[in-house]
């Protein structure tokens, strides 16, 4: 589970938290030895960008097209994220289930209880890596050519800043047995 949402444009994690989370993934598949893999990008809405998948090229070739905006909904629903996710996998297999969430924890939809439910009656562990600090970053606005504009708003005018909540990660994780770590620089999570 890639987010997607105008937040991971925050570079407190370099060079910003989607490219940092693109990179851990592209390291995550080289240590993959006949796993399959798929995605799906999430926002205020989400998307299954690959289907589960053996050819690892093509799901690279899905990953380097991710951009935020991707998915033209606005904010972040972890919880539409996980029920998408749990219905990309064939019913019938029970065993070797995981999900990595990448992401910076932020939830403005909020409410994951029930999608939760129905990954642990799934089997499936949720593994969390969570980019960003937990003092936050204001997010950056670019133009066409990637060059800074500003920085996002709010509707009073005050500079949005958006935080790290690996505090969450870390629920959603120990809730299906696995772990939530925050991504570092060395890529080792």
């Amino acid at each position: 589970l890639l987010d997607t949402s105008l937040s991971m444009m925050a570079e407190d994690s370099k060079p910003n938290r989607l490219d940092k989370a693109k990179m851990e993934i592209k390291g995550i598949l080289k240590e993959l030895k006949g796993d399959r893999v798929g995605m799906v990008t999430f926002s205020g809405s989400s998307f299954l960008q690959s289907p589960l998948t053996l050819d690892y090229s093509a799901f690279l070739l899905f990953l380097d097209a991710i951009k935020t905006g991707f998915i033209p909904d606005p904010g972040t629903s972890l919880s539409q994220a996980l029920g998408l996710a749990v219905k990309a996998f064939p019913e019938k297999e029970n065993k070797y289930k995981a999900i990595i969430l990448l992401t910076d924890g932020e939830d403005n939809e909020g409410g994951v209880d029930p999608a939760l439910e129905e990954i642990k009656k799934a089997g499936i562990r949720v593994y969390g890596i969570c980019f960003g600090s937990a003092d936050g970053e204001p997010i950056p606005l670019k133009d066409e050519n990637g060059r800074k504009t500003g920085v996002k708003k709010d509707r009073n005018g005050q500079i949005v800043i958006t935080k790290a909540n690996l505090p969450l990660l870390e629920k959603i994780a120990a809730q299906t047995g696995a772990i939530a770590l925050p991504g570092t620089p060395s890529e080792q999570e």
